[in-house]
């Protein structure tokens, strides 16, 4: 892994995340700094040359026929992130914001964009040095591009709003100040490079499909402890199955699947039980989580392709001599690929909860009832499925698709939007819901697998079951269990549960 992230050159989607979250510190690339120039003095030869180009010389969206003199251009600029900066709702997060300024450097970084140097050196010292701008989340449409989340965080550049520094909130002018940063003023086309872009609903993309692709592993584990635990067969996870039929996510899930369910006693137990085939939630845990892998991989390439491209406008051409207005900004496809996240995430929880209903159903599972050691007076797990089934109705809701809407804006000169920024918090809303429901999943398998005991189950399920019991005791009596779901939660983000699965079964997809 690389110690230090250049801007400018081909970033990835685990460079956003090691970024936002990991404070992984950035330099811009030396190849970058000869575009920038060159887009730059382009720029001023057109303002020189007292040319109209949209944004340059011209007031911005339904305005572009209001010519500005030149006297104003710096105000036009500075007056942008004033006016748009209208956002509203809760702030995003700091590992949101973070994931903003990088991808909001890097597209500028790439020399298309007519702004100075130092614009994008500011950009990557607030990051560096911990200076994080207020940013609400709500308020952008999604064309032409992430125009109030973005403004809000560009304040932070002029030395106006609020931003977080060292884990104070204060005004912005001042907390450039306390780290050593001082405010600029925005040169013509600045303001608008700055606001016309992607960078939201790019931002939280790359952080949600990170941890959806994390929590995809998680529920293979889960579905195996469920499989062992139900007394179910590994048949159906046969490799010859997925060579008929090789999806990519297929093939990956029975690969983990027979690996962390292999050499199990409690399989052993049942192996010439007269059960046929088991139902779907089980049986077709390759089909549907596969398919859920192959769409977050789908999309993790175009949220790649995302944040190694241009996003603003008016483009600038220097070796062609061309300014061209077109439609970069444009979220549409961010906007259908985090629709389809959506439904992958939720599909991931749809099944786990199935998987929790069938362990605790006594006339399927042959299990205690609710999984509780004395029933009646003690009421189990019961009300773990409750909310189980609660989270993914309401996922359900959450991923019909926001890029099915649009509305005009700016007088219907800005007549088609892509909704995808809602579209990506509606991710990420779905997302941790999802980690909720595999959490649930596993509390209630592991309570089911200490049932078959003195049975022990295989090697993987094994450590996958040691590692919930460092954390969460088997269900004796009733207890307030919201603790045991939080650290469950957590063995999951942060990759524990995989890690000591590995140890024994080796490297999973």
């Amino acid at each position: 892994m690389k110690n230090e992230i250049e801007i400018g050159g081909n970033l990835q989607v685990a460079d956003v995340v090691r970024v936002a979250r990991e404070h992984v510190p950035m330099r811009l690339a030396d190849a970058a700094k000869p575009k920038i120039a060159a887009s730059r003095a382009y720029v001023e030869q057109l303002v020189a040359g007292n040319q109209t180009v949209y944004g340059l010389t011209t007031g911005f969206g339904k305005l572009a026929n209001i010519r500005i003199a030149q006297r104003d251009l710096q105000a036009l600029q500075r007056n942008l992130l004033l006016s748009h900066a209208f956002g509203t709702g809760e702030l995003l997060s700091t590992e949101v914001v973070r994931a903003m300024l990088l991808l909001r450097a890097q597209s500028l970084a790439l020399g298309f964009s007519g702004v100075r140097q130092v614009v994008i050196d500011l950009l990557i010292s607030c990051l560096n040095k911990g200076v994080h701008p207020s940013v609400p989340s709500q308020g952008s449409v999604g064309a032409s591009g992430d125009l109030a989340p973005l403004a809000h965080m560009s304040l932070l550049l002029i030395g106006e709003g609020k931003a977080e520094y060292q884990g104070e909130w204060m005004d912005a002018h001042e907390a450039l100040r306390r780290s050593g940063l001082k405010p600029i003023v925005l040169e013509a086309k600045e303001g608008l490079a700055l606001i016309n872009g992607t960078q939201a609903m790019t931002g939280i993309g790359c952080l949600v499909v990170h941890d959806a692709q994390r929590l995809a592993t998680a529920a293979d584990i889960a579905g195996a402890m469920t499989i062992e635990a139900l007394k179910g067969t590994l048949r159906a996870f046969d490799a010859k199955v997925s060579q008929v039929r090789p999806h990519i996510g297929a093939v990956q899930v029975s690969d983990n699947i027979r690996r962390i369910g292999a050499n199990s006693p409690i399989h052993k137990s049942h192996a010439n039980c007269d059960k046929v085939q088991d139902p779907y939630s089980l049986r077709c845990i390759p089909q549907v989580h596969g398919a859920s892998r192959d769409a977050l991989k789908h999309v993790g390439e175009v949220l790649e392709r995302e944040i190694n491209s241009v996003t603003d406008n008016p483009l600038i051409f220097p070796n062609e001599q061309e300014v061209i207005s077109a439609g970069n900004f444009h979220g549409q496809p961010v906007a259908l690929a985090m629709d389809y996240s959506k439904l992958a995430i939720s599909e991931l929880a749809n099944i786990s909860e199935r998987r929790t209903a069938f362990l605790q159903d006594s006339s399927l599972s042959g299990l205690p009832p609710f999984l509780a050691q004395t029933g009646g007076l003690h009421s189990g797990l019961m009300i773990t499925q409750y909310t189980a089934a609660s989270l993914v109705s309401e996922n359900k809701v959450l991923a019909h698709p926001a890029s099915a809407d649009s509305i005009p804006t700016s007088a219907n000169q800005e007549d088609h939007v892509s909704m995808g920024t809602i579209a990506a918090r509606q991710a990420a809303c779905i997302l941790e819901n999802a980690k909720t429901v595999v959490s649930i999943e596993l509390l209630n398998a592991a309570q089911a697998l200490d049932f078959h005991k003195p049975l022990e189950p295989g090697p993987g399920v094994k450590a996958a079951l040691s590692a919930i019991r460092g954390r969460v005791a088997f269900a004796d009596s009733d207890r307030v269990m919201i603790d045991d779901l939080n650290s469950l939660r957590n063995l999951v983000t942060s990759g524990k549960l995989r890690e000591e699965v590995e140890r024994v079964v080796g490297a999973l997809h």
